[in-house]
């Protein structure tokens, strides 16, 4: 083999070594902190996360926080100690990341919130919050309520199923919904149960109502029962069912969430509505990090698509749910 020859061949296997360096260097690299609360919605958006930075070419340190803020804090510092690109969590809690995050503006790495917001002292702390809108969530549950009680006959009396105290999802969902029904006296709330927002924290939470409601209940004093996610719905509809009652004609059953197992609910006719609360926010997460590289100006709060499904829409829609 003559020496030009050998000497292109060594040439372009160094270009070739080098092309793969630095695309490997050129790689985006993405530190993301899920706030661990278990459940078909977060496995859901934990997978919509991933695969979407496997498929747009960013490299992603995920961590789970298992619910616990100082693990949470723990990982945030570990993808400042690794100079991650961008950092990216949903909070476990409002309250806390001054620290942590101004820490992370020292080091130079932007920080991207997902679904819940974090007070900070500092709104430089952070560049843009992305997803759901949860006080719009129970607006748009009031309002479904309103357009769709007819026949009044006496009050529409509501027990509300609430996630865990101190909860934003919670406590926003349900200054949504009342904003709306505020505006008509007809719709009351007349108990608030706590329902952990797990499908058998709902059904515990129906069952103390129901026992309330005296021996036989040939009467409800509630006629509405609206959950600030799936799971707790179909806990009530469990209790409500085994009561002997039909969720769904003898009581409305109002919903957030747009889980599968609610659009199975509504198709059987158990579930009035469910108010989506999209957790596929992946691919819109990996857009929002690209433009924080390239330094493109963003708003401060990015709002996750999402629609109002009844339940005469269940069964067209039940093959397209994805969680």
């Amino acid at each position: 083999m003559s020496l030009a020859k050998l000497l292109a061949i060594v040439g372009a296997c160094l270009a070739a070594f080098l092309c793969s360096c630095s695309s490997k260097d050129d790689a985006i690299v993405l530190g993301f902190s899920q706030a661990g609360v278990h459940g078909a919605w977060l496995t859901a958006n934990s997978n919509s996360i991933k695969d979407a930075a496997a498929t747009s070419g960013v490299e992603l340190h995920f961590t789970d926080a298992g619910s616990n803020q100082e693990e949470q804090i723990d990982a945030l510092r570990s993808f400042i100690a690794q100079r991650v690109d961008v950092i990216a969590f949903t909070p476990v809690v409002e309250t806390g990341w001054d620290s942590v995050l101004r820490e992370a503006k020292k080091a130079g790495i932007p920080v991207v919130l997902t679904e819940r917001a974090a007070q900070v002292s500092d709104r430089s702390l952070y560049t843009t919050l992305l997803g759901s809108d949860f006080v719009e969530q129970g607006r748009q549950a009031g309002a479904w309520l309103l357009e769709h009680v007819l026949g009044r006959s006496g009050e529409a009396r509501i027990v509300e199923l609430a996630g865990p105290e101190g909860s934003l999802p919670s406590r926003d969902r349900a200054r949504g919904f009342r904003e709306v029904i505020a505006t008509d006296p007809y719709f009351q709330i007349v108990r608030s149960e706590v329902g952990d927002f797990t499908r058998d924290g709902g059904r515990a939470a129906m069952k103390a109502v129901l026992a309330s409601e005296g021996p036989g209940k040939p009467d409800l004093t509630f006629k509405v029962v609206y959950a600030h996610n799936d799971d707790m719905a179909l806990g009530a509809i469990q209790a409500l069912e085994e009561a002997r009652l039909r969720p769904g004609e003898d009581i409305i059953i109002i919903s957030v969430g747009g889980m599968r197992g609610a659009f199975e609910a509504m198709a059987a006719g158990k579930l009035n509505v469910t108010v989506e609360s999209n957790p596929l926010i992946g691919p819109q997460l990996m857009g929002v990090v690209k433009d924080v590289v390239a330094r493109r100006r963003l708003p401060h709060r990015l709002v996750v698509q999402e629609f109002v499904f009844p339940k005469e829409s269940a069964v067209d829609a039940l093959p397209t749910r994805k969680y």
